[in-house]
């Protein structure tokens, strides 16, 4: 997904500075600044299932599939005896009548219960065959409500931590800007800098210091017509240095108009890239909830 917004700037005259100049770069600081990139917890253990009404084989099975059905909702998951230190997701079924119901529980480090996820019910015909697809789709299912669960005791922690970014400005490391023809390097990231700040984050000057680094490329392709493609992303990266969020923005322009002053240009777009950026850094701390996967 590498949304963009894609407007025209009307002529060159205007980019040199006659006239009002243009904003297609306002009000849009890209969609993917919406999106929520906090991660949940480092380690999700999925162990065999000792009360699912299945033989071992068949539990493992169940296991297995679940912790795959986490991994493509980009939760790291993994079908092992838990440890130390791991989150646990522990599988169990219950026969009401004539189906089951699976359940997926919660459990943190500490052996607290954080919540549980109850599955569709299942034939119990299906269930005792253990039939694949029905131990997949039962996955597939629970495993969207799981990252919910995930992402609700995440925020919960992160609201008691006095520490955490929940409760305190982010600091900043801004690693500058490349591939801008012209003065655009320099231009985009004095006015980045001067940004930033207005957000109510902090700007460090060391990047050990910092809870994200932001860097803004910047790619320029021609197009018919004599127009050229700006394409600007400002990539957020989390203290691990995976990325946070990616804050993208796309314009055409006359060929050329930018080959040497950016000028105004490198103010409107700095100003809602700024606050792009602190959506996603709002979002990945937890502050705001975050819209459904994919909107």
């Amino acid at each position: 997904m590498r949304p963009s917004v894609l407007a025209a700037l009307a002529a060159c005259a205007a980019l040199c500075g006659c006239g009002d100049l243009p904003q297609p770069f306002a009000g849009h600081p890209g969609k993917r600044a919406l999106e929520l990139s906090r991660p949940p917890p480092p380690r999700l253990t999925v162990p065999l299932p000792t009360d699912s009404l299945l033989p071992q084989p068949d539990a493992g099975a169940w296991a297995h599939a679940t912790a795959d059905a986490l991994v493509a909702e980009e939760v790291p998951a993994f079908p092992v005896t838990a440890h130390p230190g791991d989150w646990v997701l522990r599988l169990s079924a219950t026969l009401q009548g004539v189906t089951v119901t699976p359940r997926y529980s919660l459990i943190d480090p500490k052996g607290a219960d954080r919540g549980d996820v109850a599955g569709h019910p299942i034939p119990a015909s299906q269930w005792a065959q253990a039939a694949p697809d029905a131990l997949q789709r039962s996955a597939a299912e629970a495993a969207p409500q799981v990252l919910d669960l995930l992402r609700a005791v995440d925020a919960t922690i992160k609201q008691s931590d006095p520490n955490s970014l929940y409760n305190r400005p982010a600091r900043i490391y801004f690693a500058g800007v490349t591939g801008a023809p012209g003065d655009g390097d320099r231009a985009l990231a004095r006015d980045m800098r001067r940004r930033l700040p207005q957000t109510g984050d902090l700007l460090v000057s060391a990047a050990y210091a910092a809870d994200f680094t932001v860097r803004g490329t910047v790619k320029m392709t021609d197009e018919p017509g004599g127009q050229q493609q700006v394409e600007i992303h400002w990539l957020v990266d989390d203290p691990n240095g995976h990325l946070a969020g990616d804050v993208a923005q796309g314009h055409d322009v006359a060929r050329g108009s930018l080959d040497r002053y950016w000028g105004d240009v490198a103010d409107v777009v700095t100003e809602e890239a700024a606050g792009g950026v602190h959506d996603v850094i709002t979002n990945y701390s937890g502050r705001r909830k975050a819209g459904p996967k994919g909107s």
